[in-house]
């Protein structure tokens, strides 16, 4: 008896060497935390290091980082209806993207005014590349160079939204499917929508055949911009047919694994991982004059002739911009 009670009492833990529970900390108080262990470390000296290797003005981007995490943490910031996270896109997809399109592309671009300042319009655009770089390096144009920052807002494919992680972000950056509905919806609110008639017979055709556009489908984009009542600007967009010149493409291996296309360039995959990085080519994308629909009532979007003249009108100013465009360029690389 007396050894069991020693036992239990042996058991026993005294409160005061009890360990306290502590509950974890909410998203605020962790973003506090964080803040606070970051900041410490910069008021110290590694606050003189980043004085010297980044210069002056570096404690406000520091500060201004530190204010974009601990939204994130939080969940303190917005997003639309179709998944679009404004601040996630300019501070972080943008950025990303900034340096490929001014250091690496060397884009230039023109005819940004024919963009209105405000209100729907339709971007219409030649796709090609293999890789839709064509459709982010325009969305990237738009918002650098239009003086209100405008965001474009694409259509994409049904694979685009499938695709592990890259339908994520593509939702977070504003984009959704290419079907009218969304299309309409989208113009209506006063975005800058693009579409890519061309779709993957675009972007898939074969080297031999660059810029030269295919198909434009149906015309769907036409009914939606005339019911909406909104602008087309068609855009013609040179040096991303370069990128990835595809000189043949494994169609039976594309069927397996679902593809429209699996590609083989000169140097993929003869040269694997290294085969993905695109050639430095020089990009220019133009903005066409403006074709405005405001003149015929929404219902006209249900007459097939005006949307096949319309289409084709499209059609006609890109082509023949991007042939302008093809004489005017000296070197595919300078």
């Amino acid at each position: 008896m007396t050894a069991a009670r020693n036992a239990e009492q042996a058991k026993v833990i005294p409160i005061e060497s009890a360990p306290s529970w502590q509950p974890e900390p909410s998203g605020p108080a962790l973003a506090d935390r964080i803040a606070d262990a970051v900041g410490g470390a910069l008021a110290g000296p590694l606050g003189a290091a980043a004085t010297r290797a980044l210069g002056k003005g570096w404690e406000q981007r520091a500060a201004g980082g530190l204010s974009f995490l601990r939204r994130r943490i939080t969940g303190d910031y917005e997003v639309d209806e179709f998944g679009f996270d404004r601040e996630l896109t300019e501070e972080v997809l943008l950025s990303m993207l900034r340096p490929l399109a001014e250091k690496y592309f060397r884009v230039e671009v023109r005819g940004i005014e024919n963009i209105p300042a405000e209100g729907g319009v339709l971007i219409v655009a030649n796709h090609s590349g293999t890789i839709p770089l064509d459709a982010l390096m325009t969305q990237i144009a738009i918002h650098d160079h239009h003086p209100r920052r405008r965001h474009l807002r694409m259509l994409a494919a049904d694979l685009v939204f499938v695709l592990p992680v890259v339908g994520e972000l593509a939702r977070k950056a504003g984009h959704t499917l290419a079907c009218g509905e969304d299309a309409q919806a989208l113009l209506e609110r006063g975005e800058v929508v693009g579409v890519w008639p061309e779709g993957f017979k675009g972007i898939g055709k074969p080297f031999a055949e660059r810029y030269k556009l295919q198909r434009f489908g149906r015309g769907g984009f036409v009914a939606s911009a005339l019911r909406a009542g909104v602008p087309i600007v068609p855009c013609s967009i040179v040096g991303a047919e370069e990128t990835y010149p595809m000189i043949g493409n494994a169609r039976t291996l594309a069927r397996a694994l679902g593809l429209p296309y699996l590609p083989i360039t000169p140097t993929f995959p003869w040269l694997g991982p290294l085969g993905a990085i695109p050639l430095p080519t020089k990009w220019t994308i133009q903005f066409g004059e403006p074709i405005p629909t405001d003149s015929h009532p929404p219902e006209a979007a249900d007459d097939p002739m005006l949307v096949f003249d319309l289409t084709d009108q499209v059609r006609e100013t890109i082509q023949h911009t991007l042939y302008k465009l093809l004489v005017q360029r000296r070197s595919v690389f300078f």
